[in-house]
């Protein structure tokens, strides 16, 4: 079974795009590659916490979360090489789809006071960054058995070239951008 923003990528914003954007080739019609879900921690930790983190973010994404550690010592943040210091999951594929149906449909429309995403997320090759502030809003999280409230960071990397293709990709996608 595919996922339904993969079809609907498939059916109606690809089509769109192609005519919007001039595209001859269809290769050059831009599409997603991965979501990266990144959550920093502080280095001073403790490791149950870490592991509730990894477990919380396995649970959001359906796929095996990933400690990162430091690469090197910071004496001022009591920082050392190898230190645990962050939790990452990259997704593709059917995966990827899936988690972008829930974070459009169920979890940012249960931000309070929600007016839509900012449009000043994206960097010079088009990518897209979004930080959310916490971690329960994903429907998958009991938030009475939260011990360690931590938000995360969501890269959506795709092949667009700019600013604006990136933009016109995500509207199509249904992503609700503030202001519109």
């Amino acid at each position: 079974m595919t996922p339904r923003l993969k079809e609907k990528y498939k059916k109606e914003v690809e089509p769109a795009l192609r005519k919007q954007l001039g595209c001859k080739n269809p290769m050059q019609v831009p599409r997603f590659q991965k979501i990266v879900i990144n959550v920093g921690t502080k280095a001073t930790l403790d490791k149950d916490s870490l592991k509730e983190i990894a477990e919380n973010l396995a649970k959001i994404t359906g796929q095996k979360a990933v400690v990162t550690k430091s690469r090197k010592s910071i004496a001022n943040f009591k920082l050392r090489d190898g230190m645990p210091i962050g939790v990452k999951v990259t997704l593709r594929g059917d995966r990827m789809f899936e988690f972008m149906d829930r974070l459009v449909n169920v979890a940012l429309p249960r931000i309070r006071d929600f007016r839509g995403i900012s449009a000043t997320g994206f960097d010079k090759s088009g990518n897209y960054t979004l930080g959310l502030k916490e971690h329960d809003l994903f429907p998958e999280i009991d938030p009475d058995r939260v011990k360690v409230a931590h938000g995360m960071d969501i890269t959506i990397v795709n092949t667009a070239a700019n600013r604006t293709e990136a933009l016109a990709l995500l509207k199509l996608m249904g992503f609700p951008f503030a202001g519109e």
